[in-house]
Parts: C-alpha cells; sequence; structure tokens
C-alpha cells in the first residue's frame, strides 16, 4: 500500500498546484462523479484509492488502467476537500486549441472572461454542459479550468464538452464572430432586457465577465449586444453562475422548441 512518502503519490500531490499541472499536463480528478466522467470520456493514467474506496466503487476500479492503494494520509494529501473521498485519477488535461473547440458549426458557445472563482467556473461548466452548448472558452486572465474545486463544482462536465483557453480577449471574439455566432454580452447595468431580446435563437456566444468587475468596456464595445438579465424581487443582484444559467437557457430553449 503505497503511503504519502511513496514517490508516485509524492509525484501526484504536485498536481494540486497550477505549477505541476502546466508542467505535466496532467490534473487530478478527484471523487466518484469525476473518475467516471473522466475514464468514461477522459484519459485517465492512474487511479489512487483507498481500501474502503475500493470496496464502494468497485466498478470504477474494474475499469482504471493503473489503480493504487493508498492509506488515509496519502488520500488526505492528495484531496483538496476537507473529507476526502478517497478516489483520485490522474488525467491528461483536457484543454483544446480555440479553433478546435470552435470546430464545425457552434449554436451556443459560452466565454468566461477573467472569471477568478474556480467554484463559479466548474458551475458555468456544467451548466454550459446542461443547456447543450458546444464549447466553453476560458478569457484573459481566467482561472485554471483544472483547479481541484473547478473539477469538483463541474461533476464531470470537464470532459464533456471542448474547453478552450485564451488569454487574448479580442482573439477569441474574432474567433467567435468568424464562425457565425452574434456575441452576446450579459452585463447587470445594460439597458436592454433579457426577455425583449431578439435574436437569441440565432447561434450566439454569451460573454460572462469577473465576478467582481464584470466584463472591461473595451469588450462590451465588441459586443453585438449588450443585455441584463432582470431583477423582479428585492435581491441586489444574482451570482455569476446563477447569471449565466439563465442567459444560457434562454438561447437553448429557443434552438430546441
Amino acid at each position: 500500500m503505497f503511503t504519502h512518502r511513496t514517490p508516485r503519490v509524492v509525484a501526484a500531490r504536485r498536481l494540486t498546484t497550477r505549477a505541476g499541472r502546466e508542467e505535466s499536463g496532467r490534473f487530478l480528478a478527484e471523487g466518484a462523479q469525476a473518475v467516471r466522467e473522466a475514464l468514461r470520456y477522459g484519459r485517465v493514467h492512474e487511479l489512487f484509492v483507498t481500501e474502503a474506496a475500493a470496496r464502494r466503487h468497485a466498478d470504477l476500479v474494474a475499469q482504471a488502467p493503473r489503480v493504487s492503494l493508498i492509506n488515509q494520509r496519502a488520500a488526505e494529501l492528495l484531496s483538496e476537500t476537507v473529507s476526502p473521498q478517497g478516489l483520485v485519477a490522474v488525467c491528461d488535461t483536457v484543454l483544446v486549441p480555440l479553433d478546435t473547440a470552435l470546430a464545425g458549426t457552434p449554436r451556443l458557445v459560452a466565454v468566461l472572461v477573467g472569471i477568478a472563482d474556480p467554484g463559479n467556473a466548474g458551475t458555468v461548466l456544467r451548466v454550459a454542459d446542461a443547456a447543450g452548448a458546444d464549447a466553453v472558452v476560458f478569457a484573459g486572465d481566467a482561472v485554471d479550468v483544472h483547479n481541484g474545486k473547478c473539477v469538483r463544482a463541474s461533476t464531470g462536465s470537464l470532459f464533456h464538452l471542448p474547453v478552450a483557453r485564451e488569454r487574448d480577449v479580442t482573439a477569441v471574439l474574432a474567433a467567435c464572430s468568424r464562425k457565425g455566432l452574434q456575441i452576446v454580452a450579459a452585463h447587470g447595468y445594460a439597458a436592454e432586457d433579457l426577455n425583449a431580446a431578439p435574436g437569441l435563437g440565432e447561434p450566439t456566444a454569451w460573454l460572462f465577465g469577473n465576478e467582481a468587475h464584470g466584463l472591461p468596456e473595451d469588450v462590451l464595445a465588441r459586443a453585438d449586444r449588450v443585455v441584463r438579465v432582470p431583477i423582479y424581487g428585492r435581491a441586489e443582484s444574482l451570482n455569476l453562475a446563477t447569471a449565466a444559467a439563465v442567459c444560457l437557457y434562454a438561447s437553448a430553449l429557443r434552438h430546441r422548441p
């Protein structure tokens, strides 16, 4: 049984850091749901599992190409949660080039500009997957999509649709326009109401901004349309992930009458 001092466990622990992930091209997927989707749709190199977790998830253990039993201390150090599930897969990173993510004839794309919170990022990935989006693009100075919290919040959706990363926001908008996507920015202070916005049934790239600062003015200026989600009650605002869900489904429901 491997301990936290075993070289392979030590190497896997490096994947809890962004530098370690970027250097190796691998990341960790923790928990039964993430591991299940990684085995089905991603590329898994190794599954670290405690004896108790192996008994609970014998089906996943049977699918893994390489299984390494670990003790509880090793499970705790490989985990980024308070209560480790004892099931961690080492996977190839999932990012693809922007042109690959937008290949074909996309109808719905989510573009996250400068999003900083990994939990929000993972939740938007999950929402985009549920809404049938063709791709998700992390643009600008955005959080690492392979961050442990982001991976957990996506509940496996990270493996279901193309995900790209491009620091040049202008290049992302230009690529979306070339693919025939209208650029619609979600902005809390926009004059146009989402309910009244025409054309959301057309192929659309939705832009969502940073949780604290929203979308930069120069990005808003490049959008074809800027809309806000109406607030009917007394709530001050919607959080990013909730607003993204409303916007993406506003398009998805028109695409699939």
